[in-house]
């Protein structure tokens, strides 16, 4: 596994990272704990080094979970973390949609350093960018806890230009976490350019469509109630037979290689610029492996102007979140 650098600040991590939301729920029920320790620790031998978390996956689950699975390989790891949801810090209760003063900020720190088993959070994102609170004084709270060494690099998750920029005048910034993949290409028009020109990197998080890029969800996928895209108008059956065009185009292009289509869907991410780092979630050690694999698939110039080319006569259809959940996101 090669490295790949986020930011101009010196954050170094694996190319492909992994995403633990699902690990503590999101798709279903949860799987089992020892299972998912084991599939973080088989991560790290396979060369991941970089593993992405969040307060609110849970909350708080699931950064007991990465804190217990990574305590002992700490020092070869690079955990990301978020902040932002309005969560009582003691109860977990979510007390309303979002929290980004800067008194919170700190104080949620502090829970996350314990249950991650810490003494720093190596990336510490913003989790959506709150209204209420100025942008310089979320940057100011994580400019303060760099220099307390509670915090190493500082981000922000699915944020505006504008907002980027703001943040990144008082606290330099080293990554942005949006949603980016083939059926999800809005940060290609302003957010691409804007992060090139002041040298953050790029995490896109639901590299694979939350699963529909892999080619395992068909036009009559159905979904409990429980898994988060019953409630995504992108995988209404409607709009899962439009959208299954995209999953053939990457069939098209696995066949040739010899890979699947998930591989292709990430090979061409990275493809895309050397500071794109994705971070695909599983629970399954098989897909962990296949999703590694495609850290090693070489699309050539011809591969990517096929891809683009047929990607861009296909209109994807149907909203990527519920109206409440795009209303929290600042692209």
């Amino acid at each position: 596994m090669q490295k790949r650098t986020l930011g101009n600040q010196g954050l170094e991590v694996s190319e492909i990272g992994l995403g633990c939301m699902t690990m503590t729920g999101g798709y279903g029920q949860s799987p089992d704990r020892a299972t998912m320790i084991q599939l973080i620790r088989t991560a790290v031998e396979r060369g991941v080094t970089f593993f992405d978390t969040a307060e609110t996956y849970g909350p708080f689950k699931n950064e007991a979970l990465i804190g217990e699975a990574l305590e002992p390989l700490r020092k070869d790891v690079v955990i990301a973390t978020k902040f932002g949801h309005n969560i009582d810090l003691v109860t977990g209760e979510r007390l309303g949609p979002l929290n980004s003063r800067p008194e919170h900020i700190k104080a949620a720190t502090e829970g996350m350093l314990k249950r991650l088993r810490t003494d720093h959070i190596d990336l510490l994102y913003q989790h959506r960018v709150d209204p209420s609170v100025p942008m310089a004084d979320v940057a100011g709270a994580v400019k303060d806890l760099i220099a307390q060494g509670k915090v190493r690099y500082f981000g922000l998750s699915e944020a505006g230009a504008r907002s980027i920029r703001q943040a990144h005048a008082v606290q330099p910034l080293s990554a942005l976490q949006s949603e980016y993949s083939l059926w999800t290409r809005e940060p290609d028009a302003e957010i691409l350019p804007t992060l090139e020109e002041l040298g953050i990197g790029l995490v896109p998080f639901s590299p694979l469509g939350k699963g529909f890029l892999t080619g395992a969800i068909g036009a009559d996928a159905t979904f409990a109630g429980s898994d988060l895209r019953s409630r995504i108008p992108r995988f209404e059956p409607d709009a899962l037979k439009v959208n299954l065009a995209l999953v053939d185009l990457l069939r098209r292009i696995a066949a040739r290689k010899g890979a699947t289509p998930a591989q292709v869907a990430l090979a061409w991410l990275l493809a895309r610029k050397p500071w794109i780092v994705p971070i695909p979630g599983t629970t399954k050690p098989a897909r962990l492996d296949e999703n590694l694999g495609a850290a090693s698939l070489q699309l050539h110039t011809s591969d990517l102007r096929e891809i683009e080319d047929a990607a861009a006569a296909i209109k994807v259809q149907g909203a990527r979140y519920p109206e409440e959940l795009m209303r929290m996101t600042g692209l």
